[in-house]
């Protein structure tokens, strides 16, 4: 048992046996890279948004199901899967051609659900009907990344908090999941700024949270700032230190997907140690145990 809500465990609970994620991309574009919001995306977005370990896009759904289903064959004995929308903006396109993307991913053999990656800003009342008469279970995962009004000005991220908000309790009133990405580390954000994001989601009605190391990724604007020298990225001692005080604030309640990411070996600059992904989450566990750190332990109504 770990000392926080985990997702694998969820998962279990939720549909009795191992479910794996499936990362598809469904063509989308972004409101923050084709001049409705801005050129570029936020300052750590690569080129890809997000959809680095898809498949290409210009396969139908079905078959980047099924390739995913095998790249995963080896691993588990008759998985159930999640179809997960993950590049770019995923509720950005007319509500009829989310529906018809939407419904083929759920239609596969083993799909037991559909998670759909996207701006808070992109959640309007036809997105919710489509997303509300999904016969599946459905997740909404949000990027946020910071409380901190003056970072997600500086990360170019294009919406307040209030947007973000409204489109919580809008998910909120349709049964819709919702979970908060944040990311941690970002530039001239303290300890303290990112447990007030922690505090700030604690008050909202949100079921899940995925937390991000900041990764460095070559051909983005923050690769820019790094190289320049005036961007210094988390330490792993720092890195353990900060999740450890995040796990201990959270609200007890919320499943925790994500501890960090994963960033391309291909294009990541900065910092090489979150490559060895395997060694990060053994140690962040093995943190927790000795500090004796469990899920909300620092919550505070």
């Amino acid at each position: 048992m770990k000392p926080y809500l985990d997702l694998n465990t969820y998962y279990r609970n939720l549909f009795g046996t191992k479910t794996a994620k499936i990362a598809l991309d469904g063509g989308f574009t972004c409101p923050n890279r084709d001049g409705t919001l801005g050129y570029g995306g936020c300052l750590f977005c690569s080129a890809e948004g997000s959809g680095d370990f898809s498949a290409p896009a210009t396969l139908p759904i079905a078959q980047q199901i099924q390739l995913g289903k095998q790249q995963t064959a080896a691993k588990w004995d008759n998985p159930k899967y999640i179809a997960y929308f993950q590049a770019y903006t995923n509720t950005y396109a007319p509500a009829d051609h989310l529906q018809a993307l939407y419904t083929e991913a759920i239609s596969q053999p083993d799909v037991v659900g559909i998670a759909i990656a996207t701006r808070p800003d992109c959640i309007g009342d036809d997105v919710l009907d489509v997303l509300a008469q999904l016969q599946t279970k459905v997740w909404v995962e949000l990027g946020f990344q910071t409380a901190n009004e003056t970072s997600a000005r500086f990360i170019r991220r294009g919406y307040g908090n209030t947007v973000f908000e409204k489109a919580v309790f809008s998910l909120q009133e349709k049964n819709l999941d919702v979970i908060a990405h944040v990311i941690l580390g970002l530039p001239h954000e303290t300890p303290d700024d990112m447990y007030q994001t922690i505090a700030y989601l604690n008050r909202l009605p949100i079921q899940g949270i995925k937390l991000h190391l900041l990764h460095v990724l070559s051909g983005t604007a923050l690769a820019n700032i790094y190289q320049s020298g005036k961007y210094n990225p988390l330490t792993k001692q720092a890195y353990i230190d900060i999740i450890c005080g995040c796990i201990a604030r959270l609200r007890p309640d919320i499943v925790i997907h994500r501890l960090t990411g994963d960033g391309n070996a291909k294009t990541l600059l900065a910092p090489l140690w979150s490559l060895h992904k395997r060694d990060v989450l053994n140690t962040i566990h093995k943190e927790l145990r000795l500090r004796q750190i469990h899920q909300g332990d620092l919550y505070q109504k």
